[in-house]
């Protein structure tokens, strides 16, 4: 082995994450990502990741693509982008999600008349029932019988009156019971945005005392969901909750400790975004949003969720045979990252697991976002597959440190353990079955859950596998033995 030995690299240091491809977002909506991410001084990975969830409040539960046979996928999208503080998170946000404000206003302006009309149709009809009722209560021998008929069918028409509710799109930190009779109240479908991250807190129960994720989970996947209320029977046949947060990467770290959600497999239901912060690097005085930029990009957000809004079975999206093989191709790659040992993947199955339907519903919004008009009657061409598969390679790679950011990697928590026993004994070289003598049965219970942290030991220049030659002599070959840092032996690493 060479003598040489260079700088460690800390376990804790972040890897040089990759930018979003903007270039992947049809161009009215990548030019105002670009614009509005040069007017703020924010990276554009915060603009174009809530560009998709805004996306996917005006499409999820209005349009699912078939991604071959019974396969369907929604295209609703839980999305959240971490950034610290002094980040003009809330500018952003309010930019990108303000056309959705304006078509939910339009909506409930169009709405108000129907919603009138019909309370008031119900009053009057409940007001009919209740004075036919009084009229049977005081009369007497053969016409009470007809009365009280006639006040029962009057109560049952009254009964079978509804009124429409409020048309809503967006709910902010709401309550898991907040939110599950809205989306009823909405056929189903509902959005989630804020620029704070106390929906975690909310999920994990700090009004309750209790978590209540069923709502979060069901909803993303769109499975049928049926709640008793003391008053009311809730039910969705196909919910589809979308979710765009921006919060700061502190409360990754903190959700990352409640394992009932990744138990529950609630994080492995998000994209996650973790783009570099310019504060200290931002220009002074740069230029504004061009106004045909922004009015465009305003027109056609709010266009889409007008257009789709009163839809009442979902469009489906067909594939053509060249974006089929595209998204075959990706799930090839994709599957042998899965592996527990091995795998690039494998410690995040959870997430990973979901990544080519994830593909499919981003393909899904980045072809009615291109085909403002008439998408609903063409298939996904390839070029569309192409460009949601590489934004999703980008979600896998930001995924990847986010994980390790709220302690869901078992290699790197195992990778700490194992370096601060090599500080401890100060090894120059140590053999595999002593080094295994020395750790805890209960985080290492066999030698095979020592390799992966031996890994990114190695990786990170802490160490180096060695395995002696042979001496010619009959037997098993010689253990490996670990090759330890002089600095690590010297407490200085």
């Amino acid at each position: 082995m060479p003598e040489a030995w260079s700088e460690p690299i800390p376990l804790t240091a972040r890897p040089q994450l990759p930018r979003f491809p903007l270039h992947a977002l049809p161009s009215w909506l990548g030019d105002f990502c670009a614009a509005l991410a040069e007017e703020t001084q924010t990276p554009p990975d915060m603009d174009a990741a809530l560009a998709l969830s805004v996306l996917a409040t005006a499409a999820g539960g209005r349009v699912v693509v078939r991604v071959r046979g019974r396969w369907l996928e929604p295209t609703n999208l839980y999305v959240v982008v971490a950034l610290p503080p002094a980040n003009r998170k809330s500018a952003v946000f309010s930019a990108m999600t303000g056309p959705l404000y304006e078509a939910e206003k339009q909506l409930a302006n169009q709405a108000a008349g129907r919603i009138v009309e019909a309370e008031l149709t119900r009053k009057m009809a409940q007001e009919a029932a209740d004075k036919a009722a009084a009229r049977a209560s005081s009369a007497e021998g053969p016409e009470r019988d007809s009365l009280v008929a006639e006040a029962i069918d009057l109560a049952q028409q009254a009964e079978e009156l509804t009124v429409p509710p409020k048309p809503r799109l967006l709910a902010d930190d709401s309550t898991p019971e907040t939110v599950t009779s809205l989306m009823a109240e909405q056929g189903g479908r509902l959005a989630v945005m804020s620029a704070e991250g106390g929906i975690f807190d909310i999920i994990a129960g700090r009004y309750s005392g209790a978590p209540n994720m069923e709502v979060f989970l069901k909803g993303h996947a769109g499975d049928r969901l049926k709640v008793d209320r003391r008053n009311r029977e809730e039910f969705m046949e196909a919910p589809a909750l979308t979710m765009g947060l921006a919060v700061q990467p502190s409360v990754l770290e903190d959700i990352g400790k409640n394992r009932g959600f990744d138990g529950r497999g609630l994080l492995a239901r998000f994209l996650y975004a973790l783009p570099e912060s310019l504060v200290g690097y931002r220009k002074i005085g740069p230029e504004p949003v061009p106004e045909s930029v922004a009015a465009r990009y305003e027109r056609n957000v709010t266009a889409l969720t007008l257009s789709l809004a009163e839809q009442a079975e979902p469009y489906v999206l067909q594939l053509t045979a060249d974006a089929g093989t595209e998204l075959l191709g990706f799930e090839e790659r994709v599957e042998p990252q899965l592996r527990a040992r091995g795998g690039k993947l494998g410690h995040v199955g959870k997430w990973a697991g979901k990544l080519v339907g994830t593909a499919a519903r981003i393909a899904g919004l980045l072809h009615v976002a291109a085909h403002l008009e008439d998408g609903y009657g063409k298939p996904i061409e390839p070029s569309t597959m192409s460009a949601a598969i590489e934004i999703a390679d980008y979600f896998a790679d930001h995924a990847l440190t986010v994980f390790d950011l709220m302690g869901a990697d078992a290699a790197q928590a195992r990778a700490q353990t194992l370096l601060e026993v090599l500080r401890a004994n100060a090894w120059e070289t140590v053999s595999r079955r002593d080094l295994f003598a020395k750790l805890s049965r209960s985080e290492f219970p066999t030698v095979a859950d020592l390799e992966p942290a031996v890994a990114l030991l190695e990786e990170h220049g802490y160490l180096r596998s060695h395995t002696p030659p042979r001496t010619g002599k009959r037997g098993r070959p010689p253990a490996p033995r670990y090759l330890i840092h002089p600095q690590v032996r010297e407490g200085q690493a």
